[in-house]
């Protein structure tokens, strides 16, 4: 199967086998630690679009990092994607390398940066991987990330931001970036920014949603309480979509907390709500999403809703504006 080929029913057909290298390092001028990052390929195919996966910021070591989400880059490598993911300097992994460098605890900035120059690099990148010269779209990019790493990707795709030690407002949204995808992603600053730890982290209530015009899918648990960080229950983690101006998609998963089932990684123990049907069932739900804005007209989008969020099975429920 090629991306550039694929049919409707291509995209959930038989999985390619995925070839993953790591680590693809990259050198950065200023920045305090190498850029690196694990691609993940389906074996064959060419003209294959991207997704750049921003990761979390949880408990565990490795998986907010290039080692996490594997639930999620497995199941779109197999289906004709290229998934570049990079660790961030919020990584524990890197905790005692970059405790004090500019831009420390929440390194905002640079997690955006961190996508950029994966982009400004691609020719590195697929030279570096073994089997992937010339099978890369580069007109076809997406970005997709998990709660911090949703915040991420609402700021590549057009999302403002007041910099909370300037005052400033600041935009880095990244044009070569289509689409997205922001999987239980913070929501609104202002009054509804007002648990414990909104103090500790005031740049995740400094985002303008009003300015987040790229497409996008948005994914939230019905059962994401976020108390943390607001009072205002699950409903916080639509913001990106209730906020922001069309076109957009709202995925609400049916039962579904923080971890959205279990996609920073198999099995992670501080996954509150395991649930590995609700897991497969977003990884498709949110490849065919992708397949269908890289694919103008295809059905791949509508079939996987008809599917999986309708009739007395369904994962969660979809609306669009």
């Amino acid at each position: 199967m090629t991306a550039s080929t694929a049919t409707d029913s291509d995209v959930f057909g038989a999985p390619a086998p995925v070839l993953s290298f790591s680590p693809v390092v990259l050198s950065v001028p200023g920045r305090p630690v190498d850029l690196q990052a694990r691609v993940s390929a389906p074996a064959t195919g060419t003209g294959l679009p991207v997704i750049l996966l921003s990761h979390g910021h949880g408990y565990s070591n490795n998986l907010s990092s290039l080692n996490g989400y594997a639930p999620l880059a497995n199941l779109w490598a197999a289906h004709g994607y290229v998934v570049i993911q990079p660790t961030h300097l919020t990584s524990r992994t890197l905790s005692h390398l970059v405790a004090d460098a500019p831009g420390a605890p929440d390194f905002w900035r640079s997690r955006a940066e961190d996508m950029t120059h994966v982009l400004d690099r691609l020719d590195t990148i697929e030279r570096t991987v073994p089997q992937l010269a010339g099978r890369i779209d580069p007109t076809k990019v997406a970005v997709a990330g998990h709660s911090l790493g949703g915040f991420t990707a609402a700021l590549l795709l057009g999302a403002g931001l007041n910099d909370p030690d300037t005052g400033n407002p600041v935009h880095v949204t990244e044009p070569r970036i289509k689409a997205g995808v922001l999987l239980a992603a913070p929501g609104r600053g202002g009054d509804a920014f007002n648990g414990p730890m909104a103090e500790q982290w005031p740049v995740i209530g400094a985002v303008d949603f009003s300015t987040m015009a790229a497409p996008a899918l948005v994914v939230a648990g019905d059962k994401d309480d976020s108390r943390h960080f607001t009072d205002i229950g699950p409903d916080w983690h639509a913001d990106p979509y209730t906020l922001a101006p069309g076109p957009k998609s709202l995925l609400t998963l049916f039962d579904a907390e923080h971890g959205l089932g279990g996609i920073a990684g198999y099995d992670a123990a501080e996954t509150t709500d395991e649930n590995p049907r609700r897991v497969a069932a977003l990884a498709r739900l949110t490849a065919a999403y992708l397949h269908t804005e890289f694919h103008p007209g295809a059905r791949t989008w509508q079939a996987a809703c008809e599917e999986l969020t309708t009739g007395p099975h369904a994962v969660g429920r979809v609306e669009a504006k």
